[in-house]
């Protein structure tokens, strides 16, 4: 098995015949089509590439096969398409850089589309590259002839279709530029076989030289919405601060951070936007929406200010909209005008880049000397903690079984500071709520809902940082999506710990007919057919464990993490296990089910300081923390 490693500039710059490196003269050099893809490629710090051959591809990959031999870039090859769309989306995920993946063309591309897709919803940086037939043939449904431009059109945020090969490294750095600036997503590269095999004097185009007329991205925001912003903010008694991906996206979790510090607002995240504020911090209320904590979903329904950083108040966010953060005001941060006032209209809108936005605000209230005055938010903050008491999330522990959280929360005892990948389902939200995840190291297919987007996802991103712990959680019907990517686990030794959360369902589903279906379970059971997971993981070379009951939990889990190579562990978790607390379809985020049951309460309750927070028994005349008068 080979050990994966990153090629630095200077060894593709030593090779004479690498692609052209940028230190070098710029003269024109007779090349095809897919040397000068590769060289642009190259050009822009793409180390690996994601993909299967096929017939139209095969005169880049032929390209590919002298490139890669020099050490300029590195292939991996997937084992279905789609595994390789989901590895550059991870890979991009984790690095905040541009993922790339090729296909051939006809069925190549199309199994293409699912990842696509995922980027796209997710808004991730990625090129695809496929393979097209020749352009004589085009339109002709020549043998594996498909419309993959076409057909991507609503899930990509740019498409090309190379018919010239002089266009090719311009086409690539503009490929590159959209990709990666505003709004991020992927971006189709669509290449005739004859344009990849076609020979010119090849010309180079810098990286980020491009200019391209009516796509210039708001970096900036309205220093008047920020002005406007900031006083809403200073007004607020109830503030909250709702994050999405957007400010994973921007790398803003530091001015996120500053800014609930300064004003003590309590941060709540979105699916996308775990891991851009520390979920250890006692501001952080974890999760909002149909599976977000109690406490997240009572401070969205109560707060009187809502500042949504980088979130399109997606509907598993929001439940019933028009009740959504009903009593708030709304400011509105992102990059993306189309998102701001699409589902909710902000009384302060900003467009721009949320980190530049934010750092923009910031810099406004330290010249205005501008922070929360002292006990503005306590109440607030207060009536959030006595919510964090009242409903906390809870790990089950049955005298039988072992519980899924249980598990997800043994993992994160033991890898505190792992990448996490995850497929689609109930693991996925046990997994939100119980993870406490860094910035880039939660990994989630979360606007698509992909099956089969963990273990490809977490070679990505294994990949791209070869020392760091990468851990799949999946379920045992997500997981057998796309299992055949254990080839590609096993060929180049890529180091993914998988733990399969086995409750022989498709478990979010089996709640859902459970809850609302009047128990009818339709082809929701995955017992018969299911493989032995602990083999089939051996008949590929990788080990497999098991693990039946909580005694041999720890243990488990450190063989699993201390091993030298890919891992898949069966979790055999209770069988009937729901995913609590949940809003029902329809209903606001106030109206979760699941909640915990409230013990009877004492007949007089204790008194909580209005000063710092600290509860005192009934009886006290003075807080025994400060000495405020209660």
């Amino acid at each position: 098995m080979r050990s994966l490693s990153p090629i630095s500039p200077a060894q593709s710059e030593n090779q004479t015949q690498s692609p052209i490196s940028n230190s070098q003269v710029v003269t024109p050099k007779r090349a095809s089509g897919g040397f000068a893809l590769l060289d642009s490629l190259v050009r822009h710090g793409v180390e690996y590439i994601f993909g299967y051959p096929g017939g139209a591809i095969l005169p880049i990959y032929d390209d590919l096969y002298k490139v890669e031999a020099t050490g300029a870039i590195k292939h991996i090859l997937v084992r279905h398409e789609q595994g390789a769309s989901h590895a550059a989306d991870g890979y991009a995920r984790a690095t905040g850089k541009v993922g790339v993946c090729f296909g051939t063309s006809g069925p190549g591309a199309t199994n293409l589309v699912t990842g696509i897709a995922t980027a796209y919803m997710d808004s991730i940086p990625m090129i695809v590259v496929t393979g097209q037939v020749p352009r004589a043939s085009i339109g002709t449904d020549a043998f594996q002839e498909t419309d993959i431009y076409g057909i991507t059109l609503p899930i990509v945020k740019h498409s090309y279709v190379v018919r010239d090969p002089k266009d090719m490294a311009r086409i690539v750095a503009e490929a590159f530029h959209i990709a990666s600036t505003g709004r991020p997503g992927p971006v189709l590269i669509d290449v005739p076989k004859d344009v990849a095999l076609e020979e010119f004097d090849y010309l180079p185009v810098v990286p980020g030289s491009v200019k391209l007329p009516g796509y210039r991205p708001t970096v900036k925001g309205n220093p008047r919405q920020i002005n406007a912003a900031i006083q809403l903010i200073r007004e607020s008694r109830r503030p909250l601060l709702y994050v999405g991906g957007g400010a994973i996206a921007a790398n803003a979790h530091e001015e996120v951070k500053k800014l609930a510090e300064l004003f003590n607002i309590p941060v709540t995240t979105t699916l996308m936007g775990i891991g851009a504020f520390d979920e250890h911090h006692p501001l952080s209320l974890g999760m909002l929406g149909m599976h977000g904590t109690a406490y997240a979903n009572f401070a969205v329904t109560d707060c009187d200010l809502l500042i949504c950083v980088g979130a399109r108040f997606d509907d598993r966010v929001t439940g019933k909209l028009d009740e959504f953060a009903s009593h708030a005001k709304v400011i509105h941060i992102d990059i993306d005008p189309a998102e701001v006032g699409k589902n909710r209209v902000p009384e302060v809108p900003i467009v721009g880049d949320v980190k530049n936005v934010l750092t923009d605000l910031l810099r406004r209230c330290q010249s205005a000397n501008a922070k929360a005055t002292p006990n503005q938010n306590q109440e607030w903050l207060n009536l959030i903690n006595r919510w964090r008491e009242e409903y906390p999330l809870v790990v089950p522990h049955y005298p039988d079984s072992m519980s899924p959280q249980e598990v997800i929360v043994e993992i994160g005892r033991q890898a505190p500071h792992a990448f996490y990948t995850t497929d689609v389902g109930q693991h996925q939200m046990w997994a939100a709520q119980f993870l406490k995840n860094g910035p880039r190291r939660w990994i989630s297919s979360a606007g698509l809902g992909t099956m089969g987007f963990g273990v490809p996802a977490a070679m990505g991103a294994k990949v791209a940082f070869p020392d760091e712990e990468v851990i799949c959680i999946s379920g045992d019907a997500s997981f057998q999506m796309c299992l055949q990517e254990l080839g590609t686990l096993a060929q180049y030794g890529i180091n993914v710990k998988t733990v399969i959360m086995n409750n022989g369902w498709q478990g979010m589903v089996r709640q859902w007919q459970q809850a609302f279906y009047g128990e009818r379970y339709s082809c929701s059971n995955m017992e018969v057919g299911m493989p032995d997971i602990e083999f089939l993981a051996k008949a590929y070379g990788i080990k497999g464990m098991v693990i039946s009951n909580r005694d041999e939990l720890p243990d488990a889990i450190a063989t699993m993490l201390a091993h030298n190579g890919p891992v898949i562990v069966d979790a055999r978790i209770t069988r009937d296990e729901n995913c609590y607390p949940m809003v029902a379809p329809g209903k606001n985020n106030a109206q979760m089910i699941g909640l915990p049951k409230q013990t009877p309460k004492a007949a007089v309750e204790p008194v909580y300081c209005s000063n710092c927070g600290s509860k005192n028994p009934p009886n006290h005349n003075f807080c025994a923390e400060c000495g405020t008068k209660l």
